[in-house]
């Protein structure tokens, strides 16, 4: 029986050519795999159809966006992820989702090979063959990109050669990886980290600095998840959609960093995520509301690990599933209302409400009406205090103290 290689197949270059040239190179019959994260662009059966023309034996495309949005960008949000403090993880929560599909393909048509387009460089050759290997340890991976030095100019001249049908006139000046999430953009002139962003750059957000009258949402959340904008239930990718195009508008989720890649390098990315900041910020000033405050502190290094973990690529790892159950516990209670305004590049928290609140007005109110009784915290103080107060003690008996 000939054997059979699953290829990620985005519809570019890189892929298109990697069909062909697997077929050479190990005689192997090659099965494309694409699916559609919301990414935009092509129609997916025009990708399908020119995966077939560029020699794969069968190509399968999936729209995976509602469950990109259920069962990835959920978890995300629930662990408020932000790697490095700023980036929301935009390709690294999609590489699993497309991992999973490649392990389905592979045993579907007896396939003993996995490969995809990523270069030696970067983290997704990490993601994908992590992945891959955690899901699926009897498949082999492997990368023409990386592993023979595919670079782009000998792609053109191995299409032309070939007559693939493929346009290879057209190259961005930047390397662009985009889905309902988000948009990551890197290279060309943004690889000097003192030149700024120009405007072209950007394709999901509006320029901030442009007058235009305020956006007010109102999100709700129930155990952690939006259920609904302005009252309107929605599922998670209507309400990501949704949020993209109005925090988007106002120009809010630029982000410009410096990051620090897996493989050991820098690497300077500039971000598109508006719908994922302003939903990140309104499910951290509800958590603020709802979440018992040595909980919420403990969280908030678990929430850094959890991002870690998934920038690293380990989405299936054991400690990541641990967390996951850590994480559904916290957000039981993260359930209510955030009124936001869109405005100038923020999305700025003016209202709070929910049923599942530890705030208490009588509690925090300096006016009449206080509860709170001001008596117990002279005692509270001191004994708060007594462990330091000890410790400089002994430290004053100690000799050469001064004392």
């Amino acid at each position: 029986m000939t054997e059979r290689v699953v290829l990620a197949y985005s519809g570019g270059l890189d892929t298109s050519v990697a069909i062909e040239w697997i077929k050479e190179e190990t005689g192997a019959e090659v099965i494309a795999v694409a699916a559609d994260v919301g990414q935009g662009g092509e129609d997916l059966e025009v990708i399908r159809q020119r995966a077939i023309a560029c020699g794969a034996v069968e190509a399968e495309v999936a729209d995976a966006r509602v469950e990109f949005a259920d069962e990835y960008c959920v978890p995300a949000l629930k662990a408020q992820a932000l790697y490095m403090d700023e980036y929301p993880l935009v390709s690294a929560l999609s590489r699993p989702l497309i991992v999973k599909h490649l392990v389905d393909a592979a045993h579907k048509h007896n396939a003993t090979i996995v490969a995809h387009g990523c270069t030696g460089k970067g983290n997704d050759q990490v993601r994908f063959e992590v992945g891959i290997g955690a899901l699926a340890p009897d498949l082999t991976c492997i990368a023409p990109v990386r592993d023979y030095a595919m670079t782009r100019d000998r792609a053109i001249e191995f299409a032309q050669a070939r007559d693939l049908p493929i346009d290879v006139t057209k190259k961005s000046p930047y390397s662009i990886d985009q889905n309902v999430w988000g948009r990551a953009v890197e290279t060309g002139f943004l690889e000097d980290i003192w030149n700024g962003p120009i405007e072209d750059v950007y394709s999901y957000t509006s320029d901030p600095t442009v007058p235009r009258e305020p956006d007010e949402v109102v999100v709700s959340f129930t155990a952690g998840v939006p259920t609904a904008l302005d009252g309107r239930p929605l599922g998670m990718l209507a309400i990501i959609e949704e949020m993209n195009r109005r925090a988007g508008a106002q120009g809010v989720g630029r982000l410009d960093v410096v990051e620090d890649r897996l493989v050991g390098i820098k690497s300077r990315e500039v971000y598109e995520a508006p719908g994922a900041i302003a939903l990140i910020t309104a499910h951290r000033e509800l958590s603020n509301v709802t979440v018992e405050r040595d909980l919420a502190r403990f969280t908030r290094g678990v929430q850094q690990r959890w991002g870690e973990l998934v920038y690293d690529g380990l989405w299936f790892s054991p400690l990541k599933n641990a967390l996951d159950a850590y994480l559904e516990e916290v957000n039981a209670d993260i359930s209510g209302d955030i009124r936001m305004t869109l405005h100038g590049g923020r999305a700025t928290v003016t209202g709070r409400r929910s049923e599942k609140s530890l705030y208490d007005y009588h509690l925090a109110t300096y006016d009449t009406g206080d509860t709170f009784d001001q008596s117990l915290a002279k005692g509270f103080i001191e004994l708060w205090g007594m462990p330091s107060k000890l410790a400089a003690t002994r430290a004053q008996k100690q000799p050469g103290s001064g004392s």
